[in-house]
């Protein structure tokens, strides 16, 4: 059974590839050809309705529908850092899509060199080059920007994949600090499934199954906050929620 269920991943893993070629040359060149040439913040906004259509129709081609749970915790006239767990590839591709309203996400410059989806990964990100220390210098100064112009700013704090037994890895401080400096809520994000969809152990393998999106409260930066008591604090809520809804 279980040498079937390899063959089968890797299987799922070529469709899924096919798959994405074809809705990207589809749904995003267009996007490009219209839309890649306007400045901001529109163009992050269109860019998210572009992505959303582009990944609602994919996910569930590839047997990966996404439930989204939690869209209540965004107040309409407010823009917020939105801060995910991190346990597989397949999360960046949810993330942005499936955040109410235009956003973008922290992410390594490397995957921008590739060719027509790396002019689609920089729309929708702040590239940063984590060997550089200007580059993550000038990725905090854009960030605040992003969050200038009205857009949320989407971080996965525990940096790389959580290949542990643990909920979730420790947090940088990159997030809250940004927090602390512009005063804006953090909504955290809690993405389950991802890890059994695309294992970080198992290169090109899939395994079909439904995704699901939790959008928490909004945790806002007190008055007395440090970077230390409100990074503790995400991580509290995020982990015990975790734990209290995996299946």
């Amino acid at each position: 059974m279980k040498f079937i269920k390899e063959i089968l991943g890797r299987l799922f893993a070529v469709w899924a590839i096919i798959i994405f070629t074809a809705t990207l040359l589809l749904f995003m060149v267009p996007f490009l050809l219209f839309v890649y040439f306007l400045t901001d913040p529109k163009k992050s906004h269109r860019f998210n309705v572009a992505s959303r259509i582009w990944m609602s129709i994919f996910l569930p081609l590839i047997g990966c529908p996404i439930r989204v749970r939690g869209k209540e915790n965004f107040d309409p006239t407010h823009n917020y850092i939105v801060v995910c767990n991190h346990n597989s590839l397949m999360d960046v591709p949810i993330s942005t899509p499936f955040i109410p309203g235009g956003n973008k996400t922290i992410a390594k410059i490397e995957m921008a060199k590739i060719p027509l989806f790396g002019m689609i990964y920089k729309t929708g990100s702040v590239l940063v080059d984590r060997k550089s220390e200007k580059s993550r210098k000038d990725s905090f100064t854009s960030m605040k920007k992003v969050l200038g112009m009205g857009l949320h700013m989407c971080i996965y704090p525990e940096g790389t994949r959580n290949k542990t037994d643990q909920p979730l890895k420790s947090f940088h401080d990159g997030a809250f600090r940004l927090a602390i400096d512009t005063r804006k809520a953090i909504v955290p994000a809690v993405i389950f499934n991802t890890r059994k969809v695309l294992p970080a152990s198992k290169p090109f393998y899939l395994m079909p199954r439904l995704l699901d999106m939790h959008f928490l409260a909004p945790i806002p930066v007190e008055a007395n906050d440090t970077v230390e008591t409100l990074k503790n604090r995400t991580h509290e809520v995020m982990s015990a929620y975790y734990e209290a809804h995996k299946k």
